[in-house]
């Protein structure tokens, strides 16, 4: 009993340790502060000195071109790929490239928006634009599609399955009614 008291604060303690960062970052760039942390969690498990695969870095595992992106659009001149493994920095240039994925699709209902930003936000625009024209096919050429017809036309699992994970985990956050 004790031991699963002692993990529990210490996974508890983990997840709730950037949820002030991500209360102030967020909303700048228009994305919920729960979709940020599902963000989080799938990318990192909240460590901040997580290093993925392709060099990506941080929270929200931001690659050096998001970053270079978020710096420019900002206006921030200091940019470095090292400031990235500061945690405020690395939430705010993964809301900005979430937001901006997002912002993409502004005629959309929300769940649609968030799985379209997620798939852009892991896989690329491209990639993006080339599964919706898969979701179209499945719904008979119609222009308008459901999240998960967007999802079921993914056609890399492991995007798909991060969609997935992370729309699942979002909505767990926002029926919480807090991070």
């Amino acid at each position: 009993r004790v031991l699963f008291r002692s993990v529990w604060w210490r996974w508890e303690f983990r997840e709730r340790r950037f949820d002030k960062i991500i209360g102030e970052v967020a909303p700048r760039y228009g994305v919920d502060p729960c979709l940020v942390k599902a963000v989080m969690r799938r990318e990192s498990k909240f460590d901040p000195w997580v290093y993925g695969r392709h060099g990506e870095i941080g929270l929200m595992q931001v690659t050096e071109g998001a970053g270079q992106a978020w710096a420019r659009a900002v206006g921030r001149r200091d940019y470095g790929r090292s400031l990235l493994w500061d945690a405020r920095v690395n939430v705010e240039a993964g809301s900005w490239y979430l937001g901006r994925a997002m912002g993409r699709w502004p005629e959309r209902g929300e769940e649609l928006r968030v799985a379209l930003g997620l798939a852009e936000y892991n896989a690329g625009y491209g990639n993006v634009v080339r599964w919706m024209g898969l979701a179209r096919e499945r719904v008979a050429g119609a222009e308008e599609f459901t999240a998960e017809e967007f999802v079921g036309g993914i056609t890399w699992p492991g995007v798909r399955d991060y969609v997935m994970d992370v729309m699942e985990n979002w909505r767990m956050y926002r029926e919480r009614g807090y991070l």
